[in-house]
């Protein structure tokens, strides 16, 4: 190509007389080949894929079966809540597992990286919009209970519960897709079906103890937890950028081989719509978390307040005279 114009063989003197013309009339549009997929190829590309309906149906059965257990001792569980399980929750699973992303994902870098991101911070979103662990304190009696209630105060849980601890761990596992185990990863389907199942755990362990507020924070901890979380908004987002500005193939893999489709992107583009997915995905899922904590510290503040005004007169002087009196001690 010069100049703008699609160049046929033709001789000099042929190209000359092409190259007046257009300058008079509009030349003829080059064929370019759609870098990226249409709405129409995403929405009808699908798989079968056993470990993702494994979960799928353990998922939703222990969901019913809890659901059922209730309205035998007539507790009746909100219906809102079933449909979120099961169409955002476990729908939103099905569509990245078994949808475009899980269909290329072992071929494409974007694929890949959005379904790792989306399985980590949307799925596990949505499915606590089913309050899960709310229906399982229900449902659960005796020693059932006190060893649930005893993992979720574990320190594990309560570490990952923290609202600062999900974007540095985004920003961990984000930071593999720069190296050469990305790849690895990618073509591995024992790699594959292992993050189906512990990635999605993972986001739960992040996201549960936030939303269901199984883990207890003061306001001053919360005030904290915003501050450093306004600063994530930032640092995670590097892998992302990383992958966006680079040249280099950093997952060491070159082109798919064998027959392509026409959108299928080069190396090079691919490793780039992977960074912008991945860069946007990073910032987005910042967002819930601070609206999270903004609730959360409305719960607490609240929760202090009522505490303040249960005390009487006297209580209150003697609280006031400690405080006073303890810096000078």
């Amino acid at each position: 190509m010069r100049g703008g114009l699609c160049v046929r063989a033709g001789g000099l003197s042929a190209w000359r007389g092409r190259l007046r013309a257009a300058r008079t009339s509009t030349p003829p549009p080059c064929r370019i080949e759609p870098a990226t997929p249409s709405v129409v190829v995403v929405l009808s590309t699908w798989r079968f894929d056993v470990v993702s309906v494994i979960v799928i149906v353990l998922a939703g059965g222990l969901y019913i079966a809890g659901v059922m257990s209730l309205r035998r001792r007539n507790i009746v569980w909100p219906g809102i809540r079933i449909i979120w399980f099961f169409a955002l929750g476990l729908g939103s699973f099905a569509v990245v597992n078994l949808g475009f992303l899980g269909v290329w994902s072992t071929d494409m870098r974007w694929a890949f990286t959005t379904r790792i991101a989306l399985l980590l911070f949307a799925v596990p979103g949505l499915l606590s919009m089913g309050a899960p662990v709310a229906l399982a304190r229900l449902v659960l009696t005796g020693g059932s209970l006190r060893r649930m209630n005893t993992v979720l105060g574990s320190w594990p849980v309560r570490l990952a519960g923290n609202a600062v601890f999900a974007p540095l761990f985004a920003l961990v596992a984000f930071s593999v897709f720069l190296t050469p185990l990305a790849g690895s990863l990618r073509e591995s389907s024992f790699a594959g079906s292992v993050l189906t199942v512990a990635v999605p755990q993972m986001g739960l362990l992040m996201v549960l103890p936030i939303i269901e507020n199984t883990t207890q924070r003061t306001s001053f901890f919360i005030t904290v937890e915003f501050l450093l979380v306004f600063v994530e908004l930032v640092v995670d987002a590097i892998p992302g950028i990383l992958l966006r500005l680079n040249n280099h193939i950093l997952d060491g893999l070159g082109q798919a081989a064998g027959a392509l489709p026409a959108w299928f992107p080069s190396a090079y583009h691919d490793q780039h719509l992977s960074g912008d997915l991945l860069w946007f995905i990073a910032e987005v899922a910042d967002v819930p978390v601070l609206i999270l904590l903004f609730v959360r510290w409305s719960r607490i503040d609240r929760s202090e307040a009522k505490a303040l005004d249960a005390l009487t007169d006297d209580e209150m002087d003697a609280l006031t005279r400690e405080h006073l009196r303890r810096p000078r001690e």
